[in-house]
């Protein structure tokens, strides 16, 4: 049995597990104040608070570091890379020091699991972090060289459940095609064949499904009309994009559960926000199975809104022609770490590296 800590760190809290194997012996979200993040210049320079807090709350729970098989922490904004488990090399530890794609909290996942690990000889990984990136030459390509698709996407909840299903089934993942539809805050939609992700539609800031929060596609000629009206600055619009878009935009919330009620209230225009949101989705299935040239083996709903009866009822309806579906709701992160560490230690796969 392998006793592992799992670090997910956000902007304004620390995520920690400790797990025997898959099974979770506790979990805890150790939250930060403005007023104790905002005195240090750099994410980077959070790491020492971070480390002391969680290493008392380990302490406190009676964990000895001397106990534990790896740590394994959230993957950062690295250079694009396959998705797998990797261990904490050098190199990869100095891409997240200096954020090769950006400056993020999740950054600090595999510092810490690099710093406390080393501080008793055992492993360090990170696992699928949002930069992995296995997409087909093809599915780059948007129309013009200087604005290639890219992926940005729930790599980590997207493997772990198209894992699950194929470890539930007897199978093999990269003997599998997969349609995974990840719906949360951000939608994402990818299709797996070869146990690779060859083309996702990016979650963040401009591709597939609008979703909770952000508007994804958006007519371009209107778009580049509204950044030139003199009504609004950059920051402005990339907001109404990401962050304001979607439900926020169309009903002022970003909460599905919200939006259920409305509708279950009689508000019509709810109701046809919400048809056209999973239409959106499912267009966007479509899509991925021509991708995979119709041999579809199974379309995986998952993350927060497939715990929606309505949603995943509105998504079969259209698309259960493809495939069947299964329906894996939530995403749980740490769970996902432990079990890409745990792959690696059991021999099942061998560590990447950076």
């Amino acid at each position: 049995m392998a006793r592992l800590l799992i670090i997910n760190p956000g902007s304004t809290s620390t995520k920690i597990g400790v797990f025997d194997d898959e099974q979770l012996l506790f979990e805890e979200t150790l939250r930060h104040s403005t007023e104790e993040i905002s005195q240090f210049a750099t994410i980077v320079d959070q790491k020492d608070f971070r480390k002391n807090i969680i290493m008392d709350f380990l302490a406190s729970k009676g964990v000895k570091t001397e106990e534990l098989a790896a740590v394994v922490g959230r993957g950062g904004m690295l250079k694009p890379i396959p998705g797998g488990t990797y261990s904490v090399s050098d190199a990869l530890l100095e891409d997240l020091k200096i954020g090769k794609q950006g400056q993020h909290a999740s950054n600090l996942g595999g510092i810490l699991a690099r710093e406390i690990a080393d501080s008793v000889g055992i492993p360090s990984f990170i696992v699928d972090p949002v930069v992995v990136d296995e997409l087909q030459p093809l599915a780059r390509y948007s129309g013009h060289p200087e604005l290639p698709r890219t992926s940005v996407f729930h790599a980590l909840n997207q493997k772990a459940v198209a894992k699950r299903y194929a470890k539930e089934n007897g199978k093999k993942y990269d003997e599998l095609n997969l349609i995974v539809v990840h719906m949360g805050g951000g939608v994402s939609v990818g299709a797996h064949t070869g146990g690779r992700i060859v083309d996702v539609f990016n979650a963040l800031d401009g591709d597939g499904a609008f979703s909770p929060e952000r508007t994804g596609a958006v007519p371009p000629g209107a778009l580049v009309k509204l950044c030139f009206s003199g009504k609004y600055d950059e920051k402005t619009i990339y907001k109404m994009l990401v962050g304001g878009g979607g439900f926020n935009a169309y009903l002022g919330t970003n909460d599905a559960r919200v939006v259920e009620e409305k509708i279950a209230a009689g508000d019509d225009k709810a109701k046809e926000v919400y048809e056209a949101f999973t239409y959106q989705v499912c267009k966007n299935i479509g899509a991925q199975s021509a991708v995979l040239s119709g041999k579809v083996d199974q379309i995986i709903l998952t993350g927060g809104i497939a715990y929606s009866k309505a949603a995943v009822e509105a998504i079969k309806s259209r698309v259960s022609w493809i495939a069947p579906v299964t329906v894996y709701p939530g995403e749980d992160e740490l769970l996902a770490l432990a079990q890409g560490g745990l792959r690696v230690l059991n021999g099942e796969e061998k560590a990447m590296e950076y």
